[in-house]
């Protein structure tokens, strides 16, 4: 492995820990901080910290940002203001490992994005590892009941959840889609991002507020938010956003597969959240059809030639 990907996977990997975290506070604090409060102080906090340092290059980039106009506007819609709104809205009725769970099927959600918007369709063979992927995810979100899934009487947060990592695989396939508009620096782009994403997040936090009201600015409540803007957000983000430019939108989404493990642990831990069986089977269903699915992805020449060739 080029010593440029061995620091791009160990970003990749850096970024599912502190998101595994972001998870966890999410559900630890979801009767404290009601979700799109805590989206939006996030993400201010977050842009305040960030743009002293990236101010400059914003202005020596901007005949490239200028030119990048509307795309800007879809990613940060997409990767600021509304994946982790989606999330926190999750964790408010599902547990901190089904979040998780769930979101590990991101590569499932971008092989198939990825053959849409991008031409890099996987073997006929990872086709039978998805297909078994697919039933772990709904096995999970049934809760290995026939009747929850006969009735669709899914959690509310698993099915939210679910439409978060559809946000993310699209965030995730625009950025190599348009990653010959975004040729700046990966600091400066999450800086542009947040920027524009953050003001989108605010009519729905004054609508969250007038129906629920905020949240005490306590010690704790304020420590939750601070980790939420440097470890998930500022940290994260440019681990990621870093990853995906190198080593392309398929294999960072393998990263993901270790984000359940951490979580489960944690949760165990910290939440006293146990296992149940359907997440057993549930997700070893997942991790067989992904690793199956990935297995025969990496050594795709048809990944080889996206990797060369900015869409």
């Amino acid at each position: 492995m080029a010593p440029r990907q061995g620091w791009a996977f160990a970003g990749l990997l850096l970024a599912v820990l502190c998101w595994s975290g972001n998870a966890l506070v999410a559900r630890a604090f979801h009767e404290a901080i009601p979700p799109l409060t805590l989206a939006f102080w996030r993400w201010t906090l977050a842009t305040c910290l960030l743009l002293p340092f990236v101010a400059r290059s914003i202005w020596t980039h901007r005949a490239t940002l200028r030119a990048a106009g509307w795309r800007l506007l879809v990613v940060a819609a997409l990767g600021i203001s509304s994946y982790n709104s989606l999330l926190y809205s999750a964790a408010q009725s599902t547990e901190a490992i089904n979040l998780t769970l769930v979101n590990t099927c991101l590569p499932l959600f971008t092989f198939i994005g990825g053959g849409l918007l991008l031409g890099e369709w996987p073997a006929r063979r990872a086709w039978f590892g998805m297909a078994i992927a697919a039933c772990g995810l709904v096995y999970l979100i049934s809760r290995g009941s026939w009747d929850a899934f006969a009735n669709l009487a899914f959690k509310t947060g698993d099915l939210i959840m679910l439409v978060a990592v559809l946000v993310w695989a699209l965030y995730t396939l625009s950025l190599r889609r348009w990653s010959s508009f975004l040729q700046v620096p990966p600091l400066t782009l999450l800086g542009v991002l947040m920027a524009i994403g953050t003001p989108l997040i605010l009519p729905f936090y004054l609508f969250e507020f007038s129906q629920v009201g905020g949240f005490t600015p306590s010690l704790t409540n304020l420590s939750v938010i601070a980790y939420t803007a440097v470890f998930a957000s500022l940290i994260a983000y440019l681990s990621w956003n870093h990853g995906v430019k190198t080593v392309g939108a398929a294999k960072a989404a393998m990263a993901t597969y270790l984000m359940p493990v951490f979580t489960a642990i944690l949760g165990w831990l910290l939440l006293g959240e146990g296992l149940q069986l359907f997440h057993w089977i549930g997700g070893g269903l997942i991790f067989a059809g992904l690793l199956l699915a990935t297995q025969v992805r990496v050594g795709s020449p048809l990944l080889s030639q996206a990797k060369q060739s900015p869409r």
